[in-house]
């Protein structure tokens, strides 16, 4: 199979029947073999009964129905699960990413063999103050943090090679963030395509202001698994070992500052009235605390069923 198209979805039943019928109209004219996967987030308004009848139409439709709102992560898990396709296009499901692109995504990991192709909205038709202006901040955040050089890494239009879904697992809001967990996996080929963006036709966002809160926090999670996740001791371990000697230089400075004072019969303050008696020990108690986060944590990696989980590309063939 050539393409499969995995499109979560929440509330959007009006949109469904023109959206699959665009991409019926593109995989046509390509003769493109492919597969639709929806997947249904817990909709209240009738999606999944929408789903059922365009699946009855078209046996390239599928449908995943989840019992409860899980978020759009679940459903790309659960999509790329399911997906057979050699090139995977994720796509939201609102109208608002034209289904034209896919020939152009289809060939950029084809025939210029990248992993993965993230779409770039440039003229976006979204609110300026709620969704631009911190797109655009978080976008920057991203690419300084994780060193991907991409300008829209939440663009819900991307393309990966087969490879790539069935390597990553999308949780939580890492949604946001697929293309640092591909880099983290392996795959660094990853490339940017300026896709067409459509002004919203039915509905309204289902996205509110608390991502302005997870996204930060996702990026800042993200990153730090993607280092640290299976050696914690070098993070944990290196900040106390740094806490602990700066509270013992402190503490050194207080001593010997003691010490000269007495031998020169000078009357100096109380240790304790030193401010750097305080900052000695509240330092080397948080340095000692920190490495023993490390430690635990380290212990907890090594008795995880993951530990020695690795990637594997190709293997040479037995003679």
């Amino acid at each position: 199979m050539d393409i499969s198209v995995v499109i979560p979805l929440y509330n959007e039943a009006e949109s469904l029947p023109e959206l699959a019928a665009w991409i019926e109209r593109v995989m046509l004219a390509n003769r493109f073999s492919y597969e639709v996967i929806f997947v249904d987030d817990g909709s209240t308004d009738g999606s999944w009964n929408v789903i059922e009848e365009l699946a009855n139409r078209n046996n390239s439709l599928k449908g995943i129905k989840f019992r409860r709102n899980y978020g759009k992560s679940a459903g790309l898990f659960c999509g790329f699960r399911e997906a057979q396709g050699e090139v995977v296009i994720t796509m939201d499901a609102d109208l608002q990413d034209s289904p034209d692109e896919i020939p152009e995504l289809y060939r950029m990991i084809t025939e210029e063999k990248f992993d993965l192709v993230s779409g770039w909205k440039k003229k976006r038709h979204d609110p300026i103050l709620s969704k631009n202006i911190p797109s655009k901040f978080y976008n920057w955040t991203a690419r300084r943090m994780s060193g991907i050089k991409l300008h829209d890494f939440n663009c819900g239009l991307k393309a990966y090679r087969k490879q790539v879904v069935k390597s990553i697992e999308v949780y939580g809001e890492m949604h946001r963030y697929i293309p640092v967990l591909a880099k983290w996996a392996g795959f660094k080929k990853i490339g940017e395509k300026v896709v067409a963006h459509q002004e919203r036709k039915y509905g309204v966002t289902k996205f509110g202001l608390e991502r302005f809160i997870r996204g930060p926090l996702d990026l800042l999670s993200v990153i730090f698994i993607s280092k640290f996740s299976k050696r914690p001791m070098h993070f944990f371990g290196v900040l106390g070992t740094l806490m602990f000697l700066l509270g013992l230089a402190a503490a050194i400075w207080v001593g010997a500052e003691k010490l000269i004072a007495t031998w020169q019969n000078i009357a100096a303050p109380r240790v304790t009235q030193s401010p750097y008696f305080y900052l000695a020990l509240t330092a080397m108690i948080l340095g000692t605390q920190l490495f023993l986060a490390g430690f635990l944590a380290e212990l907890v990696s090594r008795s995880s069923s993951e530990r020695n989980s690795y990637l594997i590309e190709t293997k040479t063939q037995e003679q």
